[in-house]
């Protein structure tokens, strides 16, 4: 039996980790931040915990390219009173990094919800009553004797529910004791996410794929939580809900949540330091430096702009962006000055919310620029610095910290990119100091990426597209020191006072309208032919950019203040 145990490594285990709990104990909000770290989160009728040690089952490379190969494993060293909920799946070009949940039944916590969804006082895990074969590579030849993966499904009793597969390397069904199903109110649906295997039609006669999953509730009030299990099927229309489901939690308090102590403690610990790009002319600035040197509001039915106070106390509060109000810079030396920024005044304003049923905490740390700059083509070996395109007043961007709450640890980072972003495993991140990782501002348009490097938005294929261009220098902000806590509503009202400015919910910058297509048509007209048709097929799927900017809306305003990140 091999058995493989996440490599804590990777999982960048905090030296000093010890400060972070022990700062719950003196905090003002004693039951809060008790259950953060704890390795055990109560989700009301059930208590769950991550089990990252496994045994090798089986292992595929049923594929063309033996690189996209998956191995399947099970759970050990589960504890007395938890249960398997099925086993776990990950691609053979990544390291060994995941977890699967194991579940133990536990007195309810919200006993009124207990009697309004199990009237008939149900245990909240059942066995299987049996498990049906859903797959299996062998056809009987020789050549497989012994070197088969089982794929099974748990069939549950009336009531429950099947949050995983089993999988065995012997055609001999799986003991109904390995794993247990779940009430039917205690689970949320699930969807599937990255397609991590599929079978090739030449090296196996029936289709198989297998999917990670996720919840479909998720963001800061979603319930749904991951199971670490997977999806598989030979023949599944991606319109129909997968027969597999996640966990809920139905415990309102959210005790594995950190308490505003560990927050800060956190931040200190794993908090970025952003890096911009040498040649960077648009650098960021605190909001009260933007206010205070001379940033004005403008009102639609007013002809001129309006000073704003420090604090932002004289904006428009609430509402929503109704377009009759706006940000912007004032004319002559002052706007030059605030489109170059003050890095001396930045700072990473920071919203802390539930992720993943509570399971995890994201700590999604903004940045403010005064001015976004226009963007550069690159077509070919050709890099064409366009005048207007892509600039716009007061630009906001952001990045995401997932930590576990069941251990403090550092888990992914989320790295926000213009109209999408990327998660990026702990363990595939480059780190300054200890556990502070590095995020790399691109030029101009101030888009998080984790590595240096010119990254193109467009296709690369072609090499035609926008650049984006990161790179280390003295331009810099450590987040674990300049920062300010602006949000983290699950702790109750008056733990967190937010800005005022956070409130308006108008335009940071004004709409701006240029005739971009003639300054494209011209340059297009320029380019070698074999590129042309490229270029200008393009800029027809980015009317928006093409033709004008609006201005940016505030970090309240944007869909994942309150949802999940775009991934």
């Amino acid at each position: 039996m091999s058995v493989f145990p996440v490599e804590q490594d990777r999982r960048f285990v905090a030296a000093g980790y010890g400060n972070i709990l022990a700062t719950g104990s003196h905090s003002h909000m004693s039951s809060r931040g008790e259950g953060f770290a704890s390795g055990v989160i109560n989700i009301g009728e059930l208590e769950v915990l991550q089990i990252s040690r496994f045994e090798f089952v089986w292992g595929s490379n049923l594929s063309r390219d033996k690189k996209k190969g998956v191995t399947f494993y099970k759970p050990v060293g589960i504890p007395n009173g938890f249960f398997s909920l099925g086993h776990y799946c990950q691609p053979n070009n990544q390291p060994l990094q995941g977890y699967v949940l194991v579940a133990r039944e536990v007195a309810c916590s919200n006993p009124q919800a207990t009697q309004i969804f199990n009237s008939d006082k149900l245990p909240a895990l059942r066995k299987p009553l049996d498990c049906t074969l859903l797959w299996s590579p062998d056809d009987g030849s020789q050549e497989n004797n012994g070197s088969c993966g089982y794929f099974w499904l748990p069939q549950p009793p009336m009531g429950y529910k099947t949050l995983g597969f089993v999988v065995t390397d012997k055609p001999k069904k799986p003991e109904l004791d390995e794993v247990r199903c779940v009430r039917a109110d205690l689970t949320d649906s699930c969807e599937t996410h990255h397609l991590m295997f599929k079978t090739s039609s030449k090296l196996s006669k029936l289709p198989f794929r297998v999917w990670s999953l996720r919840p479909c509730h998720r963001g800061m009030l979603g319930k749904g939580i991951p199971t670490g299990t997977f999806f598989c099927s030979s023949y599944w229309n991606h319109r129909e809900e997968p027969n597999i489901v996640c966990l809920k939690n139905l415990n309102p308090s959210l005790h594995a949540m950190p308490n505003l102590d560990q927050i800060h403690a956190l931040i200190k610990h794993y908090g970025p330091t952003v890096f911009f790009h040498p040649n960077e002319s648009y650098l960021p600035s605190s909001v009260e430096w933007f206010f205070k040197n001379g940033a004005l509001l403008h009102q639609k039915s007013k002809p001129n702009g309006q000073a704003i106070d420090t604090e932002g106390s004289n904006l428009p509060n609430g509402g929503k962006n109704d377009g009759k109000y706006w940000i912007d810079l004032p004319n002559g030396d002052k706007k030059t000055s605030l489109k170059s920024g003050n890095l001396e005044s930045a700072k990473l304003y920071v919203h802390v919310k539930p992720a993943l049923g509570g399971t995890f905490t994201d700590i999604a740390m903004w940045v403010f620029c005064p001015f976004n700059g226009p963007a550069t083509l690159k077509v070919g070996l050709m890099n064409i610095a366009l005048n207007k395109i892509g600039q716009h007043v007061g630009d906001w961007e952001h990045f995401t910290l997932r930590i576990s709450n069941f251990t403090g640890e550092l888990w992914s980072m989320y790295f926000s990119q213009h109209s999408g972003g990327v998660w990026v495993n702990a363990c595939d991140l480059e780190f300054i100091e200890g556990n502070k990782s590095i995020v790399y501002s691109s030029r101009s348009g101030h888009a998080s990426f984790p590595h240096p490097g010119s990254y193109l938005q467009g296709s690369s294929k072609l090499g035609v597209g926008i650049r984006n261009d990161a790179a280390r220098s003295n331009l810099y902000v450590d987040s674990s020191i300049q920062y300010e806590i602006v949000g983290a509503e699950y702790l109750g009202d008056g733990v967190v006072a937010e800005p005022c400015w956070l409130q308006y919910m108008r335009e940071w910058g004004p709409t701006i309208v240029y005739d971009s297509r003639s300054e494209l048509d011209k340059m297009i007209s320029f380019l070698p032919a074999m590129f042309r048709y490229s270029v200008q097929n393009m800029f027809n799927k980015f009317p928006l950019e093409l033709s004008g900017e609006e201005g940016p809306t505030g970090p309240k305003e944007k869909k994942n203040w309150e949802g999940d990140e775009r991934w």
